[in-house]
């Protein structure tokens, strides 16, 4: 899946719906439906056990955000779950709509249910990585892994990465800044380049909360093959993941752009240089400046160019006519031709 990515020309993109449903399970399979049709290959949800998660004072802390959703931070997150029943729903829906089911377990108990539930990818968040406890855990699974690295120091990556590759994890790094949004001038994405010579086994990708489309083709030139890009159905809507997530038009131009890159880079045919139709319809031919008497050699100031209902000599041609011989008289305004010069010996 994705260490086949590694050399390849070929990518991989992830939808990061997260949790911009808003728990509400119909607009979570919206979702699948949308964006597989716009070019993802694999959704992806967050999956939370909130009381294991946080602490009693951490559940219970106010919460005045303008994006809550309850009074307390603890009751906030809970209305952005997804109940545990859902869960086979959002799986059957990713199934039929021919695009991977993928979740990032946030906690041991939300990591055994999406095990459960028959999980196709996992993702482990930056705010886990170096948590060799858990990410011992997820290995255990043997699924797929796509791991991110924002705010991530060298050791903390490389210790997390032997753990993956010990149990032999289909692996993906991918580079990320922690910053919602990102700026583009933050993006840091010199640091693909970097992943790729430190961890030559493992698919290197990128994870951004830019809000723009550039920074994926960019990524792609880099060297990265692996995409995940928040998402949403609304930006205006309330949430803190929704003003910089992509829209479905913006997701596909994000993924349209990444898959052209390949096809941008080949240098263009040499036989086919100088045969556009721009130059077919209107490219110049070479013509007497001046009556030019047989047995002259041309000079440069003998010549100027002309557009003709046909081509003649073209323009851009003159150097292998200047310093040649006439052997029959050319009018002023008639086209110079290869068959009326000789070369001097």
């Amino acid at each position: 899946m994705f260490i086949d990515k590694k050399d390849s020309d070929e990518v991989f993109v992830i939808a990061e719906v997260g949790q911009n449903h808003q728990g509400d399970l119909e607009k979570a399979l919206e979702y699948i439906k949308i964006f597989a049709q716009q070019g993802a290959d694999a959704i992806k949800f967050q999956t939370r056990d909130n009381k294991y998660l946080f602490s009693s004072d951490a559940y219970a802390k106010e919460y005045n955000s303008e994006n809550a959703f309850a009074k307390t931070y603890g009751e906030h997150r809970e209305k952005l779950e997804l109940k545990p029943d859902a869960i086979d729903m959002i799986a059957q829906e990713c199934k039929k709509n021919d695009v991977y089911f993928m979740s990032t377990p946030f906690d041991e108990p939300s990591l055994e249910l999406l095990i459960k539930k028959n999980v196709e990818i996992l993702k482990i968040a930056s705010f886990d990585l170096g948590n060799i406890p858990f990410i011992t855990k997820i290995a255990e699974s043997g699924l797929p892994v796509v791991m991110s690295i924002g705010g991530g120091q060298a050791d903390q990556i490389q210790s997390s990465v032997e753990v993956l590759r010990n149990h032999g994890i289909d692996l993906a790094i991918l580079h990320c800044v922690s910053e919602y949004p990102c700026e583009y001038n933050r993006l840091g994405l010199g640091n693909i380049q970097n992943l790729i010579s430190s961890f030559p086994d493992c698919a290197v990708g990128s994870s951004d909360h830019f809000n723009g489309t550039l920074s994926g083709p960019v990524a792609y030139m880099l060297g990265a093959r692996i995409f995940e890009k928040h998402v949403t159905l609304n930006r205006a809507w309330a949430g803190t993941d929704h003003s910089f997530a992509l829209e479905p038009t913006g997701f596909k131009n994000f993924v349209r752009d990444i898959k052209r890159v390949k096809e941008m880079m080949p240098e263009k045919p040499k036989d086919d240089l100088g045969n556009e139709f721009v130059f077919q319809k209107l490219g110049k031919s070479i013509i007497a400046n001046k009556t030019i008497k047989s047995g002259s050699v041309i000079q440069s100031s003998d010549l100027s160019g002309r557009i003709f209902n046909e081509n003649f000599v073209p323009v851009r041609e003159s150097n292998k006519v200047i310093g040649r011989q006439v052997i029959n008289e050319v009018n002023k305004g008639e086209p110079v031709l290869f068959a009326n010069l000789k070369e001097i010996n």
